[in-house]
Order: C-alpha cells, then sequence, then structure tokens
C-alpha cells in the first residue's frame, strides 16, 4: 500500500480518524505537543482526589488494668481499640522505659480488639504500652501507663507511741516507706480528744477531755503515689492523769 506524505499543508480534525492513527513509532513522534488541555504542570493530588484506597488500621492503647510488683511476672489487661489477631499469630506486646528500652511481654493472650492480656517482668518504674498487630500496624500510649511499683511497708513498729499528761500536748510521727510519696490515714479506732494526725503521719493537739487514764487504739493506713495502699497498722496512746487514791508514808 502506497504511503502519502503529510506536509505541513493543514490537516483538519475531522481527515484523521482513529484508523489513520492505529499505531505509530515513537520514533515517529518528535518535537512537543502543545495544548491547552495539557497543562504544564499537573494539579496536586490531594485528600479530594485520593478515594477508595485501602486505609491502615492501627491500634490505640489506652490503659493498663493494675499496678504490678516490680521483678515479678504479673498478668495484666490491656483496653484500646483495634486489636487483631490471626489463627496463627497475637499482638507483640511491648512496656517502653522512660529511656526508650523495649521489653517484650512474655505471655500475650488476645480477647477482643478492646482488649489484651499480657505478663510483664518488669524493674521499678513507670512504662508506656506498645501493641504491635499481626499485620505490622502499631499503636503506642500517649503516656505511661504501666507502672512496676512497691506498696507502702511500716518502718514504725506496732504499738504505743507514747503516754502524755491529760492536757498536755501530744507529739507522735508514724513512717512507711515506698517508692514514692505515701500519706497516712486513720482507717478505725479512735484518737485522744484535741489530738488529731496530718497526711504526713504526724500527731499533734492537746488533749481534752478525758477524766482518767486511758489507751486509745487506732488503726492507719499508708496509701503511695500509685494509690496502692500498706497494710493497716494499730497504735495506742495512753493519757495518763497521775496517781489517784495514793497515800503518802513517812
Amino acid at each position: 500500500m502506497a504511503q502519502t506524505k503529510i506536509t505541513s499543508g493543514g490537516i483538519t480534525d475531522a481527515s484523521v480518524t482513529d484508523v489513520k492513527v492505529d499505531t505509530l513509532a515513537a520514533s515517529k513522534l518528535t518535537g512537543t505537543i502543545a495544548d491547552a488541555r495539557f497543562p504544564a504542570t499537573l494539579p496536586a493530588i490531594s485528600g479530594a482526589n485520593l478515594t477508595n484506597l485501602p486505609e491502615e488500621i492501627k491500634p490505640t492503647v489506652t490503659a493498663v488494668s493494675a499496678i504490678i510488683p516490680p521483678s515479678v511476672a504479673t498478668s495484666v489487661t490491656i483496653t484500646g481499640t483495634n486489636f487483631a489477631s490471626s489463627s496463627t499469630q497475637v499482638p507483640i506486646v511491648e512496656a517502653v522505659s522512660s529511656t526508650n528500652a523495649y521489653t517484650r511481654a512474655s505471655v500475650v493472650s488476645w480477647a477482643s480488639a478492646t482488649s489484651i492480656s499480657a505478663t510483664f517482668n518488669l524493674p521499678l518504674g513507670d512504662y508506656r504500652v506498645r501493641v504491635e498487630n499481626p499485620d505490622g500496624n502499631a499503636g503506642m500510649s500517649t503516656n505511661a501507663i504501666l507502672q512496676s511499683s512497691t506498696s507502702p511497708t511500716w518502718t514504725t513498729a506496732a504499738g504505743s507511741l507514747g503516754t502524755f499528761a491529760a492536757t498536755t500536748a501530744v507529739s507522735a510521727t508514724v513512717v512507711a516507706t515506698s517508692d514514692s510519696a505515701v500519706t497516712y490515714a486513720k482507717t478505725s479506732g479512735t484518737f485522744p480528744g484535741g489530738v488529731s494526725m496530718s497526711t504526713g503521719g504526724v500527731f499533734s493537739g492537746t488533749e481534752s477531755g478525758s477524766t482518767q487514764t486511758t489507751t486509745y487504739t487506732f488503726q492507719i493506713t499508708p496509701t503511695d503515689a500509685e494509690a496502692q495502699a500498706g497494710a493497716a497498722r494499730e497504735f495506742t496512746i495512753t493519757i495518763s492523769h497521775g496517781a489517784t487514791g495514793g497515800m503518802q508514808f513517812n
């Protein structure tokens, strides 16, 4: 079939049909296509231009059920959203220290999309919690929500805090220790009249109201900054009125 050379003598849209440009060798296409329908700069891709794309579903971690004792393997329940598991894999759960050291939970049990049980053995400290689903998507708590902490233990021995004369100042202190600040509260019993105890465990006040020697018995419970309560301990304060009905011999 004879080929006809196309010159620049003018080609109209109607004279060029799909059949006539069925195939063109790349070598025949040179120069630049200039047309208002082909802008020099393509528009930026924005969210409005993207539809029906697959969405990454990352887990979120919001809370842990309990404070754990230091260096003791302890199970806690972690709550959040989008926790996932498969027939062969459960999420990876890690505790992240303040120095960004990662400790993986030794046992993990997936309960639902909002609940996981994990067992940790951690040194004293506060930790963020990271959960990684089997598909690789991961999320971490914003704050340190897992605490490895000791509950308060008593330094002051149980029993008498002292004997004080009636209508005089009473001064005594109870002490318990923990890895954070400890506060104290009376959980049973009675203080002498006019005597009170501060949240710091200090007794003060001037005794009033007793008419005879009386021993007052009460229990104090220490609580630390992580809201862990130590054992309640029983103490006494005695208010004395001196000897009565005595006789003097010469």
